[in-house]
């Protein structure tokens, strides 16, 4: 009967000649890690599997030397090969930790972009071309601050769209915001700043990205204008985050008055506002209000990426850093990776060159200014007296929904056990306060995600199960 270490080895004795000794050593190897030979385990003598197997008893006597040698396995002078007892089994498959939609039946959970309208063929023939034309000697370490065709590309598209001050020489090609923000903070600790304030109620995501560079945040409530200059002036604080051309998660925008008393803060305190322009592109009533930075690019460093036009997984973004920050925050970006892909560099290049990306923005706001003029229509239809507040803008909208819904921790959970997924504004709150004795229900809903005809059932699901009837209703 033939050993286990036989079935298991068979196949890579099959393989051609000159490669079966490695084949041989891969293949004991796998076995080893996956746990099919399992610690402990006693091997055929070097003579026997090399007989089961039809192979020279030297190729196995090699592979049982190189697997002792690296751990694998073990063995003593007249007492065979053994399985170490060190090594553990290997997962067989990868796992995937990618953040994913929920499950749910409606899903309104804010951030999320429709996948489906990636310019797929467009992209496909960008990436033909770069491979074609792109000089050998561009494969190399990048400029790691970006390809100097990218950046001029860049600077034209934001100097055009978002009224900002571009020089080439200060932006920074990075993977994403969330790579801008860690670079800034590290950058901002190494002059001796502990503290950042933070917009409140704000993206969740600041704390942890300043504190993975050394910094805190510290949470700064808004008013009806924007970041409240009170707080801000008392907290110490000489940076801040802000998102003032569609603030998230409240959907305002910051007045003209505040950005000028904003900057003249920065400007007292010799601090800076870090602008996350998160969805500047997509407003729907008018014209987008131009970015902070064009106002004063020396107090302002800027931050964008392609994660709401194109898809979140290209992982590409940029920065405008001040020049006092510009030598640092290169400095860092080398440190930190030596420089962004530099494919993916001149295929976005491209496509911004040929016009594709204004195509894809254009694409985007006709799609995503119908499935907000849907929401707010099967609001006003299953919600009587709901009120939408903030701008046309972005994708996401706040609703507020009357008194007659709470309180708010009861409307929850009725359309979770719905099958809703749904964001409270309490959610993006740096202090969480109890909401159990509030009677209205104020709520985040993303719609850029779904189709409008998903939109319109997932509200009129939200409403029954809010008005106690989802049960009723899933019985018929």
């Amino acid at each position: 009967m033939p050993s286990p270490a036989w079935e298991l080895l068979l196949p890579a004795a099959s393989a051609p000649a000159r490669a079966r000794g490695r084949s041989l050593q891969a293949a004991l190897r796998e076995a080893v890690r996956s746990g099919r030979l399992a610690p402990g385990t006693r091997l055929p003598s070097s003579r026997d599997l090399a007989a089961d197997l039809g192979v020279s008893r030297g190729l196995v006597t090699e592979a049982y030397e190189q697997l002792t040698a690296e751990g694998y396995l073990r063995s003593g002078r007249g007492a065979g090969t053994w399985v170490g007892e060190a090594v553990r089994a290997a997962r067989s498959r990868a796992r995937d930790l990618a953040p994913r939609s929920t499950d749910a039946k409606a899903d309104f959970v804010p951030g999320t972009p429709d996948m489906s309208l990636f310019p797929r063929a467009a992209w496909a023939a960008a990436q033909r071309g770069v491979l074609a034309e792109l000089p050998h000697h561009e494969l190399g370490y990048p400029d790691p601050r970006g390809l100097p065709r990218l950046r001029t590309a860049l600077a034209a598209l934001l100097a055009r769209r978002r009224g900002v001050v571009a020089d080439p020489e200060r932006i920074v090609v990075v993977s994403g915001v969330a790579q801008a923000t860690t670079l800034l903070g590290f950058v901002l600790h190494a002059r001796g700043m502990r503290e950042v304030g933070v917009e409140d109620p704000g993206s969740p995501q600041h704390d942890a990205l300043y504190a993975a560079a050394g910094v805190t945040t510290l949470p700064l409530p808004l008013d009806d204008e924007g970041l409240a200059l009170g707080p801000l002036r008392e907290s110490g604080v000489r940076s801040v985050v802000t998102t003032p051309a569609h603030q998230f998660p409240t959907g305002i925008a910051y007045s003209a008055r505040r950005r000028t008393e904003l900057l003249d803060w920065a400007r007292s305190v010799e601090g800076f506002v870090l602008e996350d322009d998160y969805d500047g592109d997509f407003r729907y009533d008018r014209a987008p209000v131009g970015a902070l930075q064009g106002l004063d690019p020396e107090r302002v460093a800027y931050a964008g990426s392609v994660s709401k036009s194109l898809a979140p997984g290209l992982r590409l973004g940029w920065l405008l850093v001040p020049e006092s920050l510009a030598e640092d925050v290169v400095e860092r970006k080398r440190t930190m990776d030596l420089g962004h892909p530099t494919l993916d560099q001149a295929l976005f290049a491209r496509f911004l060159e040929r016009g594709d990306y204004d195509r894809q923005l254009r694409r985007c706001q006709r799609a995503y200014r119908e499935r907000r003029d849907t929401l707010v229509a099967a609001l006003e239809e299953h919600f009587p007296g709901a009120e939408v507040t903030g701008i046309a803008a972005g994708l996401h909208v706040i609703a507020a929904l009357p008194e007659r819904y709470g309180p708010q921790e009861r409307f929850l959970a009725r359309v979770a056990a719905a099958g809703v997924a749904v964001r409270p504004l309490t959610d993006y709150a740096h202090a969480r306060a109890t909401d159990s004795g509030q009677p209205g229900v104020r709520l985040v809903l993303g719609y850029a995600h779904q189709s409008p005809a998903r939109i319109r059932a997932g509200v009129r699901l939200m409403a029954e199960a809010g008005a106690g009837r989802g049960s009723a209703s899933a019985g018929r």
